[in-house]
């Protein structure tokens, strides 16, 4: 008796399940659907619980249980957006700057609590404002090992001490987890090791986000298909 071949076994196998690959492939439908929709979900309930918790602001008397009798969502979000409107108000203010100045300076002096305040503080106005250029450049370098490959964001570039220490050139690189990229790694990388990628920033998280599953297309790719040296600018 002659053997079948591999692909005629195939074949009868697919004509033989019909019904599976149907329910499968349903099944794979519904999940490209809901999938987003839950992280969507997922994302905006995780900064809505973080808004509403600016109600321990007010006064137990004057928080939605007492006055209602029960708790309402979404109060503690209309008070935590009526709360950085005003604060950025009175900060741009001449005289409301020079009060946040002053505040600024005494809790600077505090042990401890100065650290932190002033590394949160400067993180904000980094990667919030454009006065520096952290967070602005995505880019590829070897980690964790040689021949693997991560995803990273420049956040320094002048490293005096580190420069100091080392015999080359060196550029600090924030390699995030996913998906969720608040947290990761920071890297001290050599220049020379640096390779700067087209995508954005917005793309690079959502390709985090997605586990890699969303990649950005290559909008700068070259006609003749070879790739970009290595520079991570000046």
């Amino acid at each position: 008796m002659l053997e079948e071949s591999p692909e005629a076994l195939a074949a009868k196998a697919q004509k033989a399940h019909p019904r599976a690959r149907a329910f499968r492939n349903y099944l794979i439908g519904g999940l490209l659907v809901w999938i987003p929709i839950m992280i969507t979900v997922w994302v905006f309930r995780f900064l809505t619980r973080i808004l509403d918790s600016s109600l321990v602001l007010l006064p137990p008397s004057w928080r939605p249980e007492a006055i209602f009798g029960h708790y309402v969502p979404g109060v503690g979000i209309l008070l935590s957006l009526l709360l950085l409107l005003l604060t950025g108000l009175v900060a741009r203010n001449l005289l409301g700057k020079r009060v946040m100045t002053a505040v600024e300076d005494v809790v600077r002096r505090i042990p401890v609590i100065g650290a932190v305040y002033g590394g949160a503080k400067s993180f904000s106005e980094t990667v919030l404002t454009d006065k520096g250029t952290s967070f602005k450049q995505v880019v590829m370098v070897e980690f964790p090992r040689k021949g693997i490959f991560s995803i990273g964001f420049i956040t320094a570039h002048d490293l005096e001490e580190v420069q100091a220490r080392t015999d080359q050139l060196v550029t600090c690189v924030f390699v995030p987890t996913t998906p969720n990229p608040t947290t990761g790694f920071l890297v001290l990388v050599p220049k020379d090791e640096v390779v700067i990628m087209d995508m954005t920033v917005d793309e690079a998280f959502k390709m985090l986000f997605t586990l890699g599953v969303v990649v950005p297309k290559w909008k700068n790719k070259p006609v003749d298909g070879r790739l970009a040296p290595a520079d991570i600018g000046p």
